[in-house]
């Protein structure tokens, strides 16, 4: 799919990752931005809501359990302010430049945790979203999904004390998992689902193939064979 016209000059390519808690989207971002640069590209790797002094004090605030119940419009509107920083100080500015921006999350993700997970009317996020992101659209956009949401759960708080999204509760996630599913059915093909329950290699196979129409480079089977991948399963998931 050919997104050209979101681009601001058509120059670079904007590809985000997304998916419950615990889907790999980390290891998956890294192990890309590697290959990439490997073939010559400038890569940049963000993540949302952060990727600028003020996106991560942000961050750092609204995942924060310390400050208690916080209302889901409140919620969005932080998200949606760290995510309006963030395009206009670094996205835009380095898709000009010809980068390739790798995004773990993006406005997807408000869409499956605000709306879908805490019931705010989708086109309420949708307007929200279009506005912080001021129009731009991934070029290709990633959904990484393991075994389900509980699973998920228990792989991203394995590290340690749980952030206040993880904190709350299965049925909670469940609903963004069941959302994340759904915006994929309605997508127009920008939205490509990737199985993360085999091996880390596998999987990472499968998001090169979902990107060949974005950068036909990463289709080169001679480089991305499977010995290449392989490496992957000998590392502890991101």
């Amino acid at each position: 799919m050919d997104n050209a016209g979101n681009r601001p000059d058509g120059a670079g390519v904007f590809i985000t990752f997304e998916g419950g808690e615990g889907a790999g989207k980390t290891t998956h971002i890294r192990f890309l931005a590697k290959a990439l640069e490997g073939l010559g590209y400038s890569v940049l790797m963000l993540r949302e809501p952060g990727g600028t002094e003020l996106g991560e004090a942000l961050r750092a605030l609204v995942l924060d359990p310390a400050y208690g119940p916080v209302s889901p419009r409140c919620e969005m509107l932080i998200y949606e302010a760290a995510r309006a920083q963030l395009v206009d100080e670094v996205i835009k500015p380095a898709l000009v430049a010809g980068k390739i921006v790798l995004c773990d999350r993006f406005t997807d993700s408000t869409e499956a945790y605000q709306g879908f997970g805490r019931g705010i009317d989708r086109e309420q996020v949708r307007t929200a979203n279009a506005f912080a992101a001021d129009g731009l659209v991934p070029h290709a956009t990633l959904l990484l999904r393991c075994e389900g949401a509980a699973e998920g759960l228990v792989r991203a708080t394995h590290h340690g004390s749980a952030d206040r999204l993880e904190q709350a509760g299965l049925d909670f996630h469940q609903r963004v998992e069941l959302g994340f599913g759904q915006m994929c059915r309605e997508s127009d093909g920008r939205i490509r689902v990737i199985d993360t329950s085999g091996p880390k290699s596998l999987t990472a196979a499968q998001v090169f193939s979902a990107l060949v129409d974005v950068v036909p480079a990463l289709a080169d089977s001679a480089l991305f064979d499977e010995d290449y991948f392989s490496v992957l399963d000998v590392k502890a998931h991101g």
